[in-house]
């Protein structure tokens, strides 16, 4: 096997991992429920934080976060994707605790395709017709939700393209997981630790007052966090961004049978309608892809 067969494999078995841990994750914070989503917001940076911090000391890596510190242009851009990802993981953990599973689920159905449009745009990826098609339809499916039920899917639009482009300017950073997990827990603790100290209030603010198991929980927010977004970023560095996005269909699928037949979340009309659509666009991208794939092995 070449370097850059086994580089893609490995970035294949990456991505596979990535999106089994988010389409889980869902199960984590209902258990968590009782809990503001700022907080949790909070922890899940704190403890992400220290987690990582302690994975550089031991695999020696210190020594890769001065470069990018003092290199201001990355820093900048860093800053920029990180921003995104907290709104991201702030607006993913609110629509889990409101029962706003089906809306998630519908944005990382959406966020594969929007993958193949920021690749075409962004990375010289050469789109198929097939690709293109499946994109417009992709907004069509969205825009008659719009139109003929009058519901705008904001959350699941909001979800879709802060993460999309939040990956995009990831790739394009050549700074490896690790380190830029790190530095952007590192971006965000400031707002973070202002908040848990002066705005905090539930009844789970003061982890000495809580429960074993629910700071138990608390803390691991730091593993949910980090393990599938290392898994994603090491994933991304490995494969064509589009191709990542085939994976995504995993992390969707698991939320959405989660919604409907664990948590009991109602399939309405407009939802399904656009969901169906959103499916058949998949379905044309993979198929494709597919014959792409078989087309290259023949050649």
């Amino acid at each position: 096997m070449t370097d850059d067969a086994a580089r893609s494999r490995q970035g294949v078995l990456f991505a596979i991992a990535a999106y089994t841990m988010w389409g889980i994750a869902p199960v984590y914070f209902k258990w968590l429920q009782s809990v503001p989503a700022l907080e949790i917001l909070g922890h899940r940076i704190l403890w992400s934080f220290i987690l990582v911090f302690v994975l550089i000391v031991l695999l020696g890596r210190g020594n890769r976060l001065k470069p990018v510190l003092q290199n201001k242009k990355q820093m900048l851009r860093l800053t920029a994707a990180t921003c995104l990802l907290g709104g991201n993981w702030f607006l993913f953990i609110w629509a889990i605790n409101n029962d706003h599973i089906l809306d998630a689920s519908l944005g990382y159905y959406i966020n594969p395709l929007l993958n193949v449009a920021i690749g075409m745009a962004f990375f010289a990826e050469r789109m198929r017709k097939m690709q293109l098609a499946a994109i417009a339809l992709a907004f069509i499916g969205v825009l008659i939700q719009v139109i003929s039920f009058g519901s705008v899917p904001w959350v699941a639009l909001a979800l879709a393209c802060s993460f999309a482009i939040y990956g995009a300017i990831r790739k394009r950073l050549p700074i490896d997981s690790i380190t830029g997990l790190w530095l952007e827990t590192l971006i965000l603790m400031p707002a973070v630790l202002i908040y848990m100290v002066f705005f905090a209030s539930s009844s789970a603010a003061d982890m000495t007052q809580n429960t074993w198991q629910i700071n138990t929980l608390l803390i691991a927010a730091g593993v949910v966090t980090t393990a599938p977004l290392l898994c994603f970023n090491a994933a991304a560095q490995r494969i064509r961004y589009s191709t990542l996005g085939f994976f995504q269909y995993i992390g969707p699928s698991m939320m959405f049978i989660l919604a409907v037949w664990v948590y009991g979340e109602p399939l309405a009309a407009d939802k399904l309608v656009t969901f169906a659509i959103i499916w058949v666009a998949l379905a044309l991208y993979s198929v494709d892809t597919l014959v792409h794939q078989q087309r290259s092995k023949r050649a």
